[in-house]
């Protein structure tokens, strides 16, 4: 199967995000597809308004992911489902499309539950962003993406970054929003984001401790940025993901 320019040779378990308007184009013996048996789920772009995937932290944490989700869509991504979730991914599927032939009440908000389900499991097979994104043929962005996962706990700045891959901060400013939709800065702000979301309701620590880790030395500043990140306080965050 060609997309985005690259040819992949399908395997049992592929999951391909394919962004809209990309061509799929078959090898010259596809004869094996008379065989195989798989799911496709197509959606218009509207779908992704607040309530739903577009607004998913964990699409918005992947700089694979992002660019879906953040208006720079392009290409296609391949991940794989590991093989004891496989019956589950099916089982989402035939939900999905059981809704949708049936029509009955209520099956557009059971569509979009199922259609929400499955994008959030979609976004969790793609946790290796380094691994990712050198599998994608991306040196580069794996090397921005190491550095950026081994010292987002430290004061790291974009001339940090751009002198470890050897390149000057305003070409790799260019180079990593072309290819993420995003800067290194605000990379960096969300690996912050991401870690301090976890330690918010998984660690028994204060706003403080939380914002000391995630490289903040200024507790006010860290909140700041948490506030206009996801529109409430550190503390605010905590009480709604407690149970």
């Amino acid at each position: 199967m060609r997309l985005d320019d690259r040819e992949w040779k399908v395997e049992d378990g592929d999951a391909y995000v394919v962004a809209p308007g990309e061509v799929i184009q078959m090898g010259v013996d596809a004869s094996g597809f008379q065989r195989a048996k798989g799911w496709t789920v197509s959606f218009p772009p509207e779908v992704l308004d607040s309530r739903s995937p577009g607004a998913f932290l964990s699409w918005h944490a992947h700089p694979l992911l992002f660019p879906f989700v953040g208006g720079a869509a392009g290409g296609a991504q391949r991940l794989k489902v590991p093989l004891d979730e496989q019956t589950s991914w099916s089982e989402r599927f035939s939900a999905l499309d059981l809704e949708l032939r049936g029509r009955q009440d209520g099956y557009r908000e059971a569509t979009l539950s199922h259609l929400t389900l499955l994008l959030v499991a979609l976004s969790r097979l793609a946790t290796d962003v380094v691994g990712d994104l050198r599998l994608k043929e991306e040196p580069l962005l794996a090397e921005v993406f190491r550095f950026i996962e081994e010292r987002y706990g430290e004061r790291i700045s974009l001339k940090d970054v751009a002198r470890t891959v050897g390149l000057t901060p305003g070409h790799l400013t260019t180079v990593v929003r072309h290819k993420t939709g995003r800067t290194v800065l605000e990379w960096i702000t969300e690996r912050r984001m991401a870690e301090a979301r976890k330690l918010l309701v998984q660690a028994d620590l204060t706003v403080e401790e939380v914002g000391g880790r995630v490289g903040y030395g200024d507790t006010s500043y860290f909140a700041r940025h948490f506030r206009r990140a996801h529109g409430t306080t550190p503390l605010g965050w905590r009480r709604a993901g407690q149970p």
